[in-house]
């Protein structure tokens, strides 16, 4: 088992909470988002190999004690990446719809919106 996957989905996580983190703009801080959501994919899919495993198809003439890959894991990812889709551009249409109402997409400069 190799663990580049785990390793490549830390290191993706931990970029997109740093780049969230020192973000001075709502659009640069939706894609940061986006990236860190992108390491959930590279670990479900890390999860979810096996190496030498085949399709979970099943047929008469297929060995019934082949390895097969749980094709559970890929419908989690298909519908991770879909949710976050959905995410992305909602909160880009609200950073649109702030930079039109306040004229800046700087949090800093928000003051309006404070409580």
């Amino acid at each position: 088992m190799t663990f580049l996957a785990y390793g490549a989905a830390g290191w993706l996580f931990l970029v997109g909470c740093y780049g969230l983190v020192t973000s001075r703009n709502l659009v640069h801080a939706v894609v940061c988002l986006s990236v860190a959501q992108s390491a959930t994919y590279v670990l479900l899919i890390g999860v979810g190999f096996q190496r030498h495993a085949t399709a979970p198809v099943f047929s008469s003439d297929i060995n019934k004690h082949a390895r097969v890959v749980d094709p559970v894991v890929q419908s989690l990812t298909l519908t991770d990446i879909v949710v976050s889709a959905t995410v992305t551009a909602l909160l880009l249409a609200l950073a649109v719809q702030i930079g039109k109402r306040h004229g800046t997409v700087d949090p800093d400069e928000l003051r309006q919106l404070e409580g």
